[in-house]
């Protein structure tokens, strides 16, 4: 009964990537049929289609990283490439039938609230609109490339890219690359382009720590036991979990466990680096897991490369023919790649969303961003941000919570409909206590310990979820009716 009423409600969804592609399966699983989903892409795979740059994978295994309605049993091996979870990806939007759901090429410009309908009209770039009683907002943390401001990045002569919009057109063999950032994408790219390059000079603001990713391909009698015996795969997604839980136990736990991390990523990277002058640049000056901990077991070893040279110098301006640093030394470069991330803070914006009062979210979270269990916002009812505040993790699988948090929609859908109400929103005073909750959770935890993309300007850490995977999942698996109020129709 509940599901047949709901299914009349129309649910627009912003983002075809993961979140989008689960939020779409389980409400047409539970007969909310109505749905659209939107993204600026030609294609679905939301940050797996633009991050196609060379080495690009996950760094989570793919038994993990991957629905759990839809497990396969021929990734190529642990950690997966990002052509093989495109293709993944996909492959779920065609079998789930997302596919006929799906509009491309569609940029929203703005979400806005009709308070007299209690509905949202979602307008495009291009002028097109869809009005819905409920939207998605799936665009996640990963989304928007991020460039640092130094005077002059216009002026630079030759290709200049980002990580995530590589260009491939690019010939890279024999040329000088500079490349400005050590995150999580630099670690994927610099070792798989450093053998073709003539020369690669890489610019460095803080050194990260690293653990061994060993990510041989799995041999086809794996792939074939995989297959005749499916219970194996769930008992290794258990086992996976487990583990990196252990991770945040570590991250939870500086000055205990933690050292034990410590202990184990300093061995590991005084292994691989053999170069002491390298190993003094690269080496992080904070907290083990205060920053994102990388897996890698090829990035170290291509900073000693004889054409590769590793900066820690600010980078104080570029010039048409390279890169400066604040000790005035001239980096010559032909090519320009910027690996400095994305703007994780900010979530679904330059994005206008608009909702009670003409209050938008950027005025909401003008003291950073803050949502009821990383998803409802107080004066925007029945809009759901997927990958919200406070929802990233950094032991574990993105995509185990998505799948909680789209479940968690569905039944707020269903409850709507069920109270025959226009709309539901979250009370103030719930998020408020909700949000005082988690902040107060980082205390003593090595997140605290130092500056890195997880806070926003004001110091204030708005990306991660302070405890473990299976906590936010218990957490979100029930729909507390009395945390939210619902507006009655006018219709």
């Amino acid at each position: 009964m509940e599901e047949h009423s709901a299914a009349g409600q129309r649910v627009v969804v912003v983002g075809a990537g993961f979140g989008g592609i689960a939020a779409a399966v389980e409400l047409r699983d539970h007969g909310i049929t109505d749905v659209v989903v939107l993204d600026g892409a030609p294609e679905i795979g939301g940050t797996w289609y633009y991050n196609s740059y060379p080495g690009a994978a996950c760094d989570v295994p793919s038994h993990l990283y991957s629905f759990s309605f839809a497990q396969r049993s021929d990734w190529s091996r642990l950690c997966s490439p990002q052509s093989e979870i495109l293709d993944y990806l996909q492959g779920v939007a065609r079998e789930y039938g997302i596919e006929r759901l799906f509009v491309p090429n569609v940029r929203v410009r703005a979400c806005r609230l009709d308070e007299d309908t209690m509905t949202w009209r979602v307008e495009s770039e291009d002028g097109r609109t869809w009005e819905a009683d409920a939207v998605v907002l799936a665009t996640g943390q990963l989304n928007t490339p991020a460039i640092p401001e130094v005077p002059g990045a216009e002026s630079f002569a030759g290709p200049a890219m980002h990580s995530a919009r590589w260009d491939h057109d690019v010939d890279l063999r024999g040329k000088r690359v500079a490349v400005v950032g050590t995150g999580a994408s630099a670690v994927q790219f610099v070792p798989a382009i450093a053998p073709e390059v003539g020369r690669m000079t890489v610019f460095q603001r803080s050194g990260n720590w690293f653990l061994p990713r060993r990510n041989r391909a799995y041999p086809r009698w794996l792939h074939a036991f995989f297959a005749r015996f499916p219970a194996v795969i769930r008992a290794r997604r258990f086992f996976l979990k487990g583990y990196l839980e252990f991770l945040t136990i570590m991250i939870r736990h500086p000055r205990t466990v933690g050292r034990l991390g410590r202990l184990y990523s300093t061995i590991f990277m005084r292994r691989q680096l053999r170069d002491p002058e390298v190993r003094r640049k690269a080496w992080p000056d904070y907290t083990f897991g205060c920053k994102r901990i990388l897996f890698s077991s090829h990035y170290l070893p291509a900073l000693c490369r004889e054409n590769v040279e590793l900066v820690t110098d600010r980078v104080t301006e570029i010039v048409p023919d390279g890169v400066r640093t604040e000790d005035g030394r001239h980096h010559p470069a032909d090519v320009l790649i910027w690996g400095t991330g994305f703007r994780t803070t900010e979530f679904m914006f330059p994005m206008e969303v608009v909702g009670r009062g003409g209050r938008t979210l950027q005025e909401e979270w003008g003291a950073g961003a803050h949502a009821h269990l990383g998803m409802a916002v107080p004066g925007f009812p029945s809009l759901f941000v997927l990958y919200g505040p406070n929802t990233n993790t950094s032991g574990g699988s993105i995509i185990v919570f998505l799948e909680a948090q789209v479940a968690y929609v569905r039944q707020a859908l269903q409850e709507t409909a069920r109270r025959r109400a226009a709309a539901l929103e979250v009370r103030r005073d719930v998020e408020q206590a909700f949000d005082e909750r988690i902040q107060a959770e980082f205390e003593g935890t090595a997140w605290t310990r130092c500056d890195s993309w997880y806070r926003d300007e004001s110091g204030r850490i708005v990306a991660n979820w302070p405890r473990y995977m299976e906590e936010y999942v218990r957490a979100v698996a029930r729909l507390e009716p009395t945390d939210y109020e619902f507006i009655p129709s006018r219709r």
